[in-house]
């Protein structure tokens, strides 16, 4: 009986580990909306239990995937005026709400989600502004936890390298806020949270990341021009150092920092967002006048404007695959390759090559926008992906634990 018990565990071991080693994995696509969002998030909007998506002007109920309003964007010029968008519970109600900015406007705004029957009715969503950050030229914008307390900051990445590098933090203040009361708009005033800033240096750029650069145990932040180290202690109420490393006249949104090959030294992974060519800088550690040193390595340079850069564990083996694609008229169609066709790849890390193989996801349906968020939305076990871009908002539904 102890034989034929341990025998049956073996072969479940073996069984999972050769069904977390199949590659290619396939995705069926479903797309839920054609217009020209490019940021997305997931998160459990109407409280049921399971993952929803939300995405620019509205948010899909999982299952139906039906889209149900958020709010009114403008377009302008080729683009819907939103450089992304991150769910979180601003005012700690236990719904999630929006976060978002603009490309060319300094408004950091917070979409409220009013749950119960005005979110089963459809109603738009009360619309507060955070902080006026001053930038008109917002690349990308993320919530990350910069310090380390569990709360997120704000930051934005500045296309402009002459703007100052600005971490945002959450606070409470006293403000006048419109509010809905018996069908009529009123002024109240309110705690309402708010964003401080906190400047820690004085370039920035196309390109940003977030990870132990140096490997000192802090987190450091990459910007299109360099990196700047975290300081000890507060890292709020210090000016951060800053390396002239480097300069990405397009560096990738994010910049993933990640030990790729394994060595203990933390590596970089960035691409020319708005030309060809997706590269591993590997970490070899820092020289002897103390400036840290790359072997810039290729890891894909057939297709363009590959923008955004993410990092999921696909497989579910434990290590992270890179997860990509075309960013669908990043410029309006005026980039290298610009008017090709959409496609979106996956690179798994070869222990023996030491460099990713490339696995196509599609090719001729479905590219990137701004964001790639990865979760199990449909509860069977692996791991799926949610785009948004001009060509539309898709889910991609991995097909890994179905065979």
């Amino acid at each position: 009986m102890k034989r034929t018990v341990l025998l049956a565990s073996v072969i479940a071991l073996l069984s999972a580990h050769v069904a977390s080693g199949q590659h290619p994995i396939e995705f069926d696509v479903r797309l839920l909306t054609v217009d020209a969002n490019e940021g997305c998030d997931v998160a459990d909007i109407d409280g049921d239990g399971r993952l929803d998506v939300v995405a620019g002007r509205n948010w899909y109920h999982n299952g139906d995937w039906t889209p149900r309003p958020v709010r009114l964007i403008e377009d302008r010029a080729g683009y819907v005026r939103s450089n992304g968008e991150w769910a979180y519970d601003v005012n700690s109600d236990g719904r999630p709400d929006v976060v978002s900015m603009d490309f060319i406007h300094g408004g950091v705004y917070w979409y409220e989600n009013p749950g119960g029957e005005a979110l089963a009715q459809g109603m738009l969503w009360n619309k507060h502004l955070l902080a006026d950050t001053g930038y008109e030229t917002n690349e990308t914008s993320y919530l990350v936890d910069i310090t380390g307390d569990g709360k997120p900051e704000w930051i934005s990445d500045q296309w402009k390298k002459t703007n100052p590098a600005m971490i945002f933090s959450f606070d409470n203040k006293e403000r006048d806020v419109e509010v809905q009361e018996g069908g009529k708009t009123k002024t109240v005033r309110r705690m309402m949270p708010t964003l401080s800033g906190h400047m820690i240096g004085a370039s920035t750029g196309h390109g940003i990341g977030f990870g132990d650069l140096n490997n000192d145990g802090r987190d450091d932040i990459l910007v299109g021009t360099g990196w700047y180290e975290r300081p000890e202690g507060d890292p709020l109420s210090k000016r951060w150092t800053f390396h002239a490393d480097w300069e990405q006249q397009h560096g990738a949104c994010p910049m993933p920092v990640h030990d790729a090959d394994e060595d203990g030294v933390n590596d970089v992974i960035t691409s020319n967002a708005h030309g060809f060519g997706i590269y591993l800088w590997r970490g070899l550690g820092a020289d002897r006048d103390g400036e840290l040193q790359f072997d810039k390595q290729l890891i894909d340079d057939r297709y363009s404007q590959a923008h955004c850069l993410h990092l999921a564990d696909l497989d579910g083996d434990g290590t992270q695959e890179l997860v990509t694609g075309k960013r669908i008229r990043a410029h309006n169609g005026r980039d290298p390759g610009g008017s090709e066709p959409p496609i979106m790849r996956y690179y798994v890390w070869n222990r023996d090559t030491k460099s990713y193989d490339a696995h196509t996801i599609n090719r001729g349906m479905v590219g990137i926008g701004l964001q790639i968020r990865t979760a199990d939305l449909d509860d069977d076990g692996d791991v799926d992906i949610v785009v948004a871009g001009k060509e539309g908002t898709q889910i991609l539904f991995s097909q890994l634990k179905s065979k």
